[in-house]
């Protein structure tokens, strides 16, 4: 039991040794002497309670105004800034949208009645032969008008062009084999207060070239042929009565109108096939402000 204690002690005796070598070798490393003070720069003395640096204002002049750096000239030392200016924003105009005015007229003999649609949206609704709609307004330009029967069928669809701020009839007319679509220019030029306005209109295809006459044999117009339509006239208030004879065959008439013509009107005698034999019409009249 005495030998152990020894061997243990002689360990413990091993390690102290060790440690002082160590510690030896720490006391004998090379230190860098530190300046003496007042060499090699300013030391920090450790106190806080040193004035804190504060920049000096400009002395005031005389009259005790503190002096200010004049702001050099516009164009003077180069651009200045305008300040927080609200720059607007460009504005697109909007499209400016100009329409028609445009009816309907059936002049289809031996058809049923018609609905009329311009676009998807319908226009006239049961427009019989020799009835006209009323003028309902559209965009101008280019318009695709359908027409078809009461039962949905498609008779005929054309596109038809319509002048910005123009008046316009469209009449659906026989053609061989079906229908057409025929534009009609209402826009009439001014009259006086005092005037009226007369034209006509063939639109019956079973007629021949017709002339248009007073009683006394004088020609309003000459040799009108289906599809025509003429140029409006100015006439005097009063009543007439206007024969519709195919030209150079008088004394035959094929048709005639009495019309009590008013001041600031405009007269559109349209001539509708009424049969189905050569030159049987029958006269539309149509009656319109100026």
């Amino acid at each position: 039991m005495v030998s152990e204690r020894k061997e243990g002690g002689g360990v413990f005796d091993e390690l102290r040794h060790a440690d002082m070598e160590q510690d030896r070798s720490i006391l004998d490393a090379p230190v860098a002497p530190l300046p003496n003070p007042g060499e090699g720069g300013p030391v920090y003395s450790g106190e806080d309670d040193g004035p804190v640096p504060v920049i000096p204002w400009p002395n005031p002049d005389d009259d005790g105004h503190v002096p200010v750096a004049p702001l050099p000239s516009p164009g003077e030392g180069g651009p200045v800034s305008p300040g927080n200016v609200i720059q607007p924003l460009p504005v697109q105009p909007l499209p400016t949208i100009t329409y028609a005015a445009v009816r309907f007229l059936n002049a289809a003999y031996g058809y049923p009645a018609f609905r009329v649609y311009v676009g998807n949206r319908r226009a006239a609704g049961l427009l019989n032969f020799a009835s006209l709609s009323g003028y309902t307004r559209l965009a101008a330009g280019y318009q695709t008008v359908t027409v078809t029967g009461t039962d949905g069928y498609i008779y005929i669809q054309k596109t038809i062009p319509f002048e910005s701020g123009g008046r316009f009839t469209v009449a659906v007319i026989n053609r061989p084999g079906g229908l057409d679509l025929l534009r009609i220019t209402d826009t009439c030029c001014f009259a006086p207060s005092r005037a009226a306005h007369f034209r006509v209109g063939n639109l019956a295809r079973n007629s021949g070239a017709l002339d248009v006459l007073l009683p006394d044999g004088r020609a309003a117009y000459s040799d009108v042929r289906f599809k025509e339509i003429t140029s409006f006239k100015r006439i005097a208030p009063g009543a007439y009565e206007f024969l519709f004879a195919e030209t150079n065959q008088l004394p035959d008439t094929a048709a005639s109108v009495y019309l009590q013509v008013t001041r600031g009107r405009a007269y559109t005698v349209y001539l509708l096939q009424s049969g189905q034999g050569y030159n049987a019409i029958s006269p539309l009249v149509v009656e319109d402000a100026i």
